[in-house]
């Protein structure tokens, strides 16, 4: 019975510090922000694409939103679907995707909603839809 009890907790230990963090985008983006000389953002209603490269707009834009958090929503069912998808991109790195509610496969929501910020420079970018 004693056995059963301590394998009992171990288990519940290794689920619990398995469980998804709250983090922030920079927490996320492994590499520093400032880097960033390319982001893509792709909308999902419409499948078109802005690609902006001006390192001004990029900088403006990610200190807006790098200090979002990212909590982890309890409901991690897969879903179909988003209304933005972000890469960011830097020389020589793998870029780092993710969508507004969406990273590295797991499901969040976001303090301040990210979404707002992201529309209102999606629209308001002077790039070309491609």
């Amino acid at each position: 019975m004693k056995i059963k009890f301590i394998l009992l907790l171990i288990f519940c230990s290794f689920i619990t510090g398995c469980g998804l963090e709250t983090k922030t985008l920079s927490e996320f983006y492994e590499n520093s922000l400032e880097d960033v000389n390319q982001i893509n953002i792709l909308d999902g209603s419409t499948g078109y694409k802005k690609i902006i490269k001006d390192k001004e707009l990029i900088d403006e834009f990610l200190s807006e939103i790098k200090d979002t958090t990212f909590i982890p929503d309890k409901n991690q069912e897969e879903r179909s679907g988003f209304t933005y998808s972000l890469s960011l991109h830097q020389d020589g790195v793998a870029p780092f995707i993710f969508s507004l509610s969406s990273v590295n496969d797991h499901y969040y929501y976001t303090e301040p909603d990210i979404f707002p910020i992201v529309n209102d420079f999606y629209k308001n970018l002077d790039v070309q839809e491609e």
